[in-house]
């Protein structure tokens, strides 16, 4: 995800926080406030509740990734907060953590509103394995 969608310092991340609304999962809480710009901006936050750094780095690349895939579905200029809730980020196959941000996302009203054209990943192909093979995970 490029920088100009991310929230970067900490006042912003704040902000998002007291004067946004939220929204919950359980695996995810997304907290999202209009924006005083017309792009959409993302940060993410895994606690250290959540394993080490490498874990928490891990969890959120896999987040930013699933997020970054939804970007051109999602109403524009807002500032979201996406707060890890569960482990369970870790493990979970990627396209089921796509359809759950999805769901969040729907929950807040941010997926497609006024765009009838927004893709659907229910519309997307799924990705399956050969029988016998295992996915590999890059370190």
């Amino acid at each position: 995800m490029k920088r100009a969608y991310r929230l970067r310092r900490p006042d912003q991340f704040r902000r998002v926080r007291r004067e946004g609304r939220s929204t919950h999962s359980p695996l995810l809480t997304l907290n999202l406030l209009a924006g005083r710009r017309r792009r959409l901006r993302c940060g993410f936050v895994v606690t250290k509740q959540f394993g080490n750094a490498v874990q928490r780095n891990r969890a959120k690349r896999r987040l930013r990734e699933a997020v970054r895939l939804a970007l051109p579905s999602l109403n524009t200029g807002f500032d979201l907060v996406f707060v890890v809730r569960s482990a369970e980020i870790l493990t979970l196959p990627f396209h089921e953590l796509r359809q759950r941000i999805e769901q969040l996302l729907r929950r807040a009203g941010l997926w497609g509103q006024g765009r009838p054209d927004a893709p659907s990943l229910a519309d997307s192909p799924q990705i399956t394995l050969q029988e016998g093979t295992e996915p590999t995970e890059r370190r």
